[in-house]
C-alpha cells in the first residue's frame, strides 16, 4: 500500500463534504423577513463554510497529514469528518451525518474508478481544491491556507512516476472495496446498479498518451514492423483529449471532482447488502489508539462540541424530518460506535504533546528506520 495516499483521500472527501453541505445550506435558505424568526441568515451559510475550511486546512494538522504514513482505518477517518462537520455552528443529526459520509465516500469512489490514468487522481484533487478556493475567495486569510496546500500537493505528487500513482489508486480502491451504498443521483444516471456497484463506461476518449484500441502490430527482431491485425474493441472509444493542467492555475480538462450538486436535485442513499458493515465490519484493536492519535493531531483546532444542540442550527440531509427520524431508528447497530471527544486546545500545547509522544516512540528503539511515522505511532500504542 502507498504511504502517500492519506492527503488525497482527506482532501477529496473533504471537498465532497463541502459540496453537499453548501447545497443543503442553500436549500435551507430563508427570506430575510423570516430569517430572524428561525435564526438563519445567508451569513450563517458563509460562516459554516469558512469555519469548516479553516479547520480542514489548519497548518499544523496538514503538516502531520502530509507525512508518509498508512491510511487510517475507516472508523478513525469517519471520526475525523464527524468532528470536521461540527467545526462550526452547524449541527447534524446522526442519521444525516451517516448520509453525508455515504455520499462523500461513494462520490469519490466513483471518481477514482473513472480516472483514465492513475495520475488523473491528482487532477480530481485539484478540481476539489479549485472549488474550495472559490468558496473562500472573499476571505484572504483562509485563501492563503488553501494556496499553501496547493503547493504541498504539487511538491509531494508532481514528481511521482506512473507506478507510484498506480499504487495510490490501488490503495484507495482497497479502502473503498466493501462500500456499495446506492445513491439516487448515480442510480438515475444509470451509472450504478441496484446492488450498489458502479457501471464502468466502454466508450469515450482513451487516456492521454494512448491510442484507440483495435490494432495489433507485430515486429521482427530487428524492430521492423512485419504485420498488422485489426480487432473489434467492444466499445465506442475516441482519441484522447489534451492533458489537464497540474499547476495551481489551469484547465483540469476532466470534470471528475467538480460539484455534481450544482444543479438542485434530491439525493438519497440506501444500504445495499453487506455494505452496512462498511464503516466498522469488525472490531479494530487499534481503533482507540488511532482515535487518540487523531485527538492529538487535531488538538489545536477550534472544534465545537456536537452534543450542544442549543449553540447552533440544525441541517437535515433528508427531504423531511420524518425521513431523518426513520433513518435514525433503522440505523444498523454496528454504526453506533462511540467517538472520542477531541477538545480544542492551544496550538502550542497540542504540538508540545504531539512532539513528546513522537519523541517517546522514537527513543523506544524497536522501530525500523524505514517505517513511516504513522506506522510507528500505531504500533507503539497497543498498551493505551
Amino acid at each position: 500500500m502507498s504511504s502517500r495516499t492519506l492527503p488525497l483521500l482527506f482532501i477529496n472527501l473533504g471537498g465532497e463534504m463541502l459540496y453537499i453541505l453548501d447545497q443543503r445550506l442553500r436549500a435551507q435558505n430563508i427570506p430575510a423577513d423570516k430569517a430572524k424568526k428561525v435564526g438563519w441568515i445567508e451569513e450563517d451559510r458563509r460562516r459554516v463554510m469558512n469555519d469548516i475550511i479553516t479547520t480542514m486546512f489548519n497548518k499544523k494538522f496538514l503538516e502531520e497529514l502530509f507525512k508518509p504514513q498508512e491510511l487510517y482505518s475507516k472508523k478513525a477517518l469517519r471520526t475525523v469528518f464527524d468532528r470536521l462537520a461540527h467545526a462550526s455552528i452547524m449541527r447534524l443529526n446522526q442519521a444525516s451525518m451517516d448520509k453525508l459520509y455515504d455520499l462523500m465516500t461513494m462520490a469519490f469512489k466513483y471518481q477514482v474508478l473513472l480516472c483514465p490514468r492513475p495520475k488523473d487522481i491528482l487532477l480530481v484533487s485539484f478540481n476539489h481544491m479549485d472549488a474550495i478556493k472559490d468558496f473562500v475567495k472573499d476571505t484572504p486569510s483562509i485563501l492563503s491556507q488553501v494556496d499553501e496546500t496547493y503547493q504541498q500537493l504539487i511538491e509531494m505528487y508532481s514528481s511521482l512516476c506512473s507506478g507510484e500513482f498506480q499504487l495510490i489508486r490501488q490503495t484507495l480502491l482497497i479502502f473503498f472495496q466493501d462500500m456499495h451504498i446506492r445513491v439516487s443521483i448515480f442510480l438515475k444516471d444509470k451509472v450504478q446498479n441496484s446492488n450498489g456497484r458502479f457501471v464502468l463506461p466502454t466508450s469515450g476518449p482513451v487516456p492521454h498518451g494512448t491510442q484507440v484500441p483495435g490494432l495489433i502490430r507485430m515486429f521482427s527482431c530487428a524492430g521492423e514492423e512485419t504485420n498488422r491485425l485489426q480487432f473489434t474493441n467492444g466499445g465506442n472509444y475516441t482519441a484522447a483529449v489534451r492533458e489537464g493542467s497540474f499547476e495551481i492555475f489551469g484547465d483540469r480538462v476532466t470534470k471528475l471532482g467538480t460539484n455534481m450538486y450544482s444543479v438542485s436535485r434530491p439525493v438519497e442513499t440506501h444500504m445495499s447488502g453487506t455494505s452496512k458493515n462498511s464503516v466498522n465490519a469488525a472490531p479494530n484493536p487499534l481503533a482507540k489508539e488511532e482515535l487518540n492519535l487523531l485527538a492529538k493531531l487535531m488538538g489545536g483546532l477550534e472544534v465545537q462540541k456536537p452534543g450542544n444542540t442549543d449553540s447552533g442550527f440544525r441541517v437535515n440531509l433528508f427531504s423531511t424530518d420524518e425521513e431523518e427520524e426513520e433513518a435514525l431508528i433503522s440505523r444498523p447497530d454496528e454504526l453506533a460506535y462511540g467517538v472520542i471527544n477531541i477538545q480544542a486546545t492551544k496550538d502550542q500545547q497540542a504540538n508540545a504533546e504531539l512532539t513528546k509522544i513522537m519523541g517517546e516512540f522514537t527513543e523506544s528503539g524497536d522501530q525500523s528506520p524505514s517505517s513511516s511515522k504513522g506506522d510507528d505511532l500505531l504500533a507503539m500504542m497497543d498498551g493505551l
